[in-house]
């Protein structure tokens, strides 16, 4: 992957991130605040615990910070895969979420 492709598609997550936040306050009582300066966004819940997630350029990967931990991500076939589970950026986001939350929160790739 180009450094092109990787901002690209960065920049994709971060904006669908973003909408997804948006959609959750929208549709629910979560009252979820995030705030976007460069290339990290954090999120922080009603009760004050926080999710971070950062663009790091010269890896080509999406980091998370979560309570449960720090969990990295690089672009597989489409899809932001965890570099040691493989599971999926957007589903890790929805579980860390919803138990920083204490409410069944859903983040998607589409916002």
């Amino acid at each position: 992957m180009t450094d092109a492709e990787y901002l690209d598609a960065a920049e994709k997550a971060m904006n669908a991130l973003e909408l997804a936040c948006d959609r959750i306050n929208d549709e629910t009582d979560a009252d979820i605040d995030n705030q976007r300066v460069g290339g990290m966004i954090t999120i922080t819940f009603a009760n004050k615990s926080q999710l971070i997630i950062n663009l790091q350029k010269p890896l080509q990967e999406i980091w998370l910070a979560a309570k449960a931990g720090g969990f990295h991500y690089k672009c597989v076939d489409g899809e932001w895969r965890d570099t040691k589970q493989a599971t999926e950026l957007f589903a890790d986001i929805t579980h860390h979420a919803s138990a920083q939350s204490g409410l069944p929160l859903v983040f998607t790739p589409a916002g």
